[in-house]
C-alpha cells in the first residue's frame, strides 16, 4: 500500500515562494507516475503538473514558468516548488500517485491517479 505525505505548506505573500514536498511509503518513487493538484473551496480539484517515471512533464498553463516539479528518489520525495505566487494560487495542495510508470492519457485529470496525500494548505495574500 503506498502512502503519500504532504508537508510544505503555509502562508506567503504575493510574489513569494513556497516548496512542497510529498513523501513517499511503500514502494519506490521511480517506478511511478506523480502529480500535483489543488482544490480551492467550493471548486473541483485541478491538475497543476503532472510527471511521468522517465521525468517528462505536463504543467497547467496557469503555472508554467513559476512551479516546478522535482524528485529526489534517494528519498522518496516529490517536490513542488513554487515561485511568484499570486492569490490565486491558495487552495490545497495534494500528492498525487500512479503505478504505472506513464500515463497515456492526460496527466492532469484526477481520475489518472489512484493514491493521494492528504494535502497540504497553501494561502498567498495580496
Amino acid at each position: 500500500l503506498v502512502q503519500l505525505v504532504e508537508s510544505g505548506g503555509g502562508s506567503v505573500q504575493a510574489g513569494g515562494s513556497l516548496r512542497l514536498s510529498c513523501a513517499v511509503y511503500g514502494d519506490a518513487l521511480g517506478t511511478y507516475s506523480m502529480g500535483w493538484f489543488r482544490q480551492s473551496p467550493g471548486m473541483q480539484r485541478e491538475g497543476v503538473v503532472g510527471m511521468d517515471s522517465d521525468g517528462t512533464t505536463t504543467y497547467a498553463d496557469s503555472v508554467k514558468g513559476r512551479f516546478t516539479i522535482s524528485q529526489d528518489n534517494a528519498k522518496n520525495t516529490l517536490y513542488l516548488q513554487m515561485n511568484s505566487l499570486k492569490p490565486e494560487d491558495t487552495a490545497m495542495y495534494y500528492c498525487a500517485a500512479d503505478f504505472r510508470p506513464k500515463i497515456r492519457g492526460n496527466p492532469l485529470l484526477r481520475y489518472e491517479y489512484n493514491y493521494w496525500g492528504q494535502g497540504t494548505q497553501v494561502t498567498v495574500s495580496s
